[in-house]
């Protein structure tokens, strides 16, 4: 297996990994990669750098996906039949398509949108950068518009989450204490639930006027017929990301806190039976075995005392990038002994600092994806 492989044979591609090791910036090397070698793929991320998001062409806070323009994608090189499109994801743009999506007509969509409730409901939503990645992410591969779809998760520990914040959705939608609130036709029905569902409506209605109370239960009556997809959403997710079309890849850096932030995704994804698919080691030098020798250069400096002890100097810090070299890709073959059958660690190539351009990006997916 080899990340040109993946590339190549999966439906979904989600990095993971801590703030500052280049996850974003991967995510979107690999997407442009695979699109040049002919794939309709899709980068879907949450909060790019400025730079990078500028590289890329990212619009902040558009409702649909952004295309990168061919002449940009091939520049360079022949066309191809591949295409690109990236996504900053916005939360709440992601939550009305959800809306509108699982609504039975476009009426009984804008009587949610256009309830006063749905404003506080999507600002709590907004928060949920894990619940916009799971439901963008189902839905673009339900569409079918995209061969692979690359996620960039948020840079965090609770990056995983939204595999279960679909899930924590529904049932916190359809809980007990929520169908209080339904409208009588819509509840649990049952003597008990009529009484407990009475008493709450007289004591909002008490406090914050019947109107309130009218306008919440129809708020909520409506939202109701989207229980169900909710939930069938969430279980379709799950499934779709623990098959054989998914890949997670891990995203590190030779940092001993990046280190142990990948060991912590490892077990997670080992412990929900998630298809791990290797690591990336960006932020190292195990792939700079051609560096230079500035030894030879002493011989044309053998008159001149000062020339050679700036040859010195470039000796000595030769030596101190060579060592670090070894020492990362000692770290890339430990990487590789505990991987499971099937999986890759792949070091990129030092970039020298933050990618300033989209060549630069097509410059690491090549490398990344060569085999």
């Amino acid at each position: 297996m080899s990340l040109q492989s993946l590339l190549r044979e999966k439906r979904v591609l989600v990095l993971c990994g801590a703030g500052g090791v280049g996850k974003t910036t991967t995510a979107a090397a690999l997407g442009v990669a695979a699109a040049r070698a002919g794939r309709k793929v899709l980068v879907l991320t949450i909060d790019p750098a400025r730079r990078l998001a500028e590289a890329m062409g990212m619009a902040e806070g558009g409702s649909e996906p952004t295309a990168i323009p061919p002449e940009r994608l091939f520049a360079g090189g022949a066309p191809g039949t591949g295409r690109l499109d990236v996504w900053m994801l916005d939360p709440r743009v992601v939550f009305e398509r959800f809306v509108k999506r699982l609504s039975d007509t476009p009426e009984a969509a804008r009587n949610i949108l256009d309830n006063r409730l749905y404003r506080f409901l999507s600002d709590l939503v907004a928060g949920m950068q894990e619940y916009a990645a799971a439901e963008a992410l189902d839905n673009f591969l339900d569409e079918g518009r995209y061969e692979l779809v690359v996620l960039d998760t948020p840079p965090s520990r609770h990056a995983l989450d939204f595999l279960e914040a679909p899930g924590r959705l529904a049932r916190f939608l359809d809980d007990r204490i929520v169908s209080l609130f339904l409208p009588e036709d819509k509840g649990r029905g049952g003597r008990l639930w009529r009484k407990t569902s009475q008493l709450l409506g007289n004591v909002l209605g008490g406090i914050f006027g019947e109107s309130f109370t009218h306008e919440m239960r129809a708020f909520m009556g409506a939202f109701s017929g989207l229980f169900a997809g909710i939930r069938m959403r969430a279980d379709r997710l799950r499934s779709r990301l623990s098959s054989p079309d998914a890949a997670f890849l891990l995203v590190t850096s030779p940092e001993e806190a990046s280190l142990e932030e990948a060991g912590f995704f490892r077990d997670m994804l080992r412990e929900k039976g998630l298809p791990f698919a290797g690591y990336v080691l960006n932020r190292s030098w195990a792939r700079e075995d051609g560096l230079a020798h500035p030894e030879a250069l002493l011989r044309h400096v053998e008159d001149d005392g000062a020339a050679r002890d700036g040859v010195k100097a470039l000796m000595h810090l030769a030596e101190n990038e060579r060592v670090r070299a070894e020492a990362h890709r000692g770290l890339l073959a430990r990487l590789a002994e505990r991987l499971p059958a099937g999986a890759v660690a792949v070091a990129a190539p030092e970039a020298g600092g933050d990618l300033e351009d989209f060549g630069g990006l097509v410059r690491l997916g090549e490398a990344l994806a060569t085999p």
